[in-house]
């Protein structure tokens, strides 16, 4: 009798599981799940059924530059937040919990903005006589363009996406055992060799996760390349803009879309087996022992 009561208790708690996951499970499927794929079956079906617009998405000599840039772009934005927040995330793991709330509070106080406020605060900042550009001066980078470049648009997208990869690795680094460099120091090793040997590479699953974050954010951003960068150095989310609003290509927006998953895809399974190979074992990590 206990152990049937104990299947019956087990399968009503996954009953009212699931019965609370539908309202959000069914959010998904109407606002994100079919206009994906309604968006990839025009893709194939017109203007006639087939892989036409994916041939001439590769045979355009604009798109590929377009997305060419974007790859570019993101991965630069991506390897900045990375060397920006590493320091950060670290100074973090480190701190007690008072400079620790603060430090984190500062992190996720652009939160509390819109992304359009901030990117019109980028635009103010990036004028020709404004501070950026005055301080650039200061040290002899005057002639260096800023709005409407992809320096500007590295440098703004840089702010808005730095939280995406301070989280992660502050979450990774915060688990890794200190004794494990204290037993690096008792061996002979310097601070910096123990904290490039044993630090970093137990830090590299949250730089992994940083790091995709980071790049599927900026393959896919629109906001601020379109209001900060320029129509010469579009990126792919104003293509698809374009391709919508002004020429009514539902399906060579849904093929640039398609491409855009397929490589999302490519990178998490990459990132995915890069962490596995880094990591050896799933149960390797440096976690504390409580």
């Amino acid at each position: 009798m206990a152990a049937t009561a104990r299947r019956l208790s087990g399968r009503s708690r996954r009953t009212s599981a699931l019965l609370l996951m539908l309202p959000a499970l069914a959010v998904v499927l109407v606002f994100f799940v079919y206009p994906v794929i309604a968006l990839s079956a025009r893709s194939f079906l017109e203007p006639e059924p087939g892989v036409s617009q994916y041939v001439s998405l590769f045979a355009d000599g604009t798109t590929r530059t377009i997305l060419v840039r974007t790859l570019v772009v993101a991965a630069l934005v991506t390897a900045v937040t990375l060397v920006l927040a590493y320091p950060y995330a670290y100074l973090m793991s480190l701190s007690g919990p008072g400079v620790r709330a603060l430090l984190l509070f500062l992190v996720l106080l652009p939160f509390w903005s819109s992304l359009m406020a901030r990117t019109f605060a980028w635009i103010v900042l990036l004028q020709p006589r404004g501070i950026v550009a005055t301080l650039l001066s200061s040290i002899g980078l005057g002639g260096v363009p800023l709005l409407g470049s992809q320096v500007g648009v590295t440098i703004a997208m840089t702010q808005v996406l730095l939280p995406f990869m301070v989280l992660p690795l502050f979450n990774t680094m915060v688990r890794i055992d200190r004794r494990l460099l204290s037993a690096a120091h008792s061996m002979g090793a310097s601070k910096f060799r123990a904290l490039v040997r044993v630090f970093v590479p137990l830090s590299m699953p949250g730089v992994a996760a940083g790091c995709v974050i980071v790049f599927v954010l900026s393959i896919g951003f629109w906001v601020t390349p379109r209001l900060i960068g320029s129509p010469q150095q579009s990126l792919i989310g104003q293509l698809i803009e374009t391709k919508v609003g002004t020429l009514l290509d539902f399906a060579g927006a849904g093929a640039i879309s398609v491409l855009l998953l397929v490589i999302t895809a490519v990178l998490l399974l990459v990132a995915g087996a890069g962490a596995r190979l880094l990591l050896g074992s799933p149960d390797s990590g440096g976690r504390n022992d409580e």
